[in-house]
């Protein structure tokens, strides 16, 4: 019983971090463009997980992988952080940090969507319905709630931030099948993803000095979006009896951004944009629920927990 309590504490802290994420991203790119923050904060989150693997003893084991290991974290760093966050953080530049973070949300049905052609699964009437309302969800987002023109104010920012999901649930496929240790892989995931990210800043952008504003953005962006909470996230779940026990937290952060967005970002938070996210994480939780009910279900949870076991 102890050991849920802390993977509760482990999950709350996480998502209470990750439902900064959009507020510290939006004021951030008020400073730096999204190249320039994300080359950054990837400095600050690489330096942070290894200073995790020098407190958990786990440098070592750097030392044991093969090169079909590093060849493995090299293609997962290419997704994320790299593709990920260079889509996402786009995404942000071009929309209100309300929308992308609501439609970034998606993943988790992204995921459903990816695991019928990746792993064979099989969805039932629920999950399709489920997907139906979820979706329904993006297109009141996107639309701003004005369901009879369907006018997006800014379709590329919009596909941007659904991409992001596509590339997350993507990555986390093939993530949960890497048995290697969560905080040594995920050292080096970010460690290949900042050679692609340099080179990307070297392109398409400038190298600056931040001013000190920036730089505490990508200090905190690099800290509690990108290094410490994945580390707490999988802390919960290691400790937690099981996966859904913590996962069904991850429900939160999203009104929770809202809030923060409002207060700190100034965003006049939307009714559509309520409304929306509402939708959609109604079709998470169907979604789940139907998993749970019938054999071979397809939720995010459910689906973590069947390729980890394969």
């Amino acid at each position: 019983m102890k050991k849920q309590k802390q993977a509760y504490a482990y999950a709350i802290t996480a998502v209470l971090f990750w439902s900064t994420a959009a507020a510290a991203f939006k004021l951030t790119l008020r400073y730096l463009d999204y190249l320039q923050l994300l080359f950054y904060a990837s400095i600050v989150s690489i330096a942070i997980l290894f200073m995790i693997l020098l407190m958990q003893n786990k440098v070592a084991l750097l030392k044991t992988y093969s090169i079909r290991d590093y060849l493995h974290s090299a293609l997962l760093g290419l997704l994320n952080p790299f593709l990920y966050y260079v889509v996402l953080l786009k995404a942000y530049s071009l929309l209100r940090a309300q929308e992308a973070m609501t439609l970034n949300y998606t993943w988790s049905i992204m995921l459903v969507l990816l695991s019928i052609p990746l792993l064979r699964q099989k969805i039932g009437p629920r999950s399709i319905l489920a997907i139906i309302i979820g979706f329904f969800g993006v297109v009141i987002v996107a639309a701003k709630g004005d369901l009879t023109s369907l006018k997006f104010s800014n379709p590329f920012g919009v596909c941007l931030a659904l991409s992001s999901s596509l590339i997350w649930a993507l990555f986390w496929l093939y993530n949960v099948r890497d048995k290697r240790d969560e905080v040594a892989k995920l050292f080096l995931n970010f460690a290949f993803g900042f050679v692609f990210i340099l080179i990307a800043m070297l392109l398409s952008s400038r190298m600056v000095v931040p001013e000190i504003k920036g730089l505490l953005g990508v200090t905190y962006v690099g800290l509690f979006e990108m290094g410490v909470t994945f580390v707490l996230w999988f802390m919960a779940l290691k400790l937690s009896r099981t996966t859904a026990k913590v996962s069904n937290l991850i429900f939160i952060a999203p009104f929770m951004s809202l809030i923060w967005i409002r207060i700190v970002v100034k965003e006049e938070i939307s009714p559509s944009t309520i409304v929306g996210l509402v939708f959609i994480v109604v079709g998470i939780i169907l979604q789940q629920y139907s998993s749970r009910t019938r054999r071979g279900g397809s939720s995010a949870t459910e689906i973590a927990e069947e390729t980890e076991t394969a």
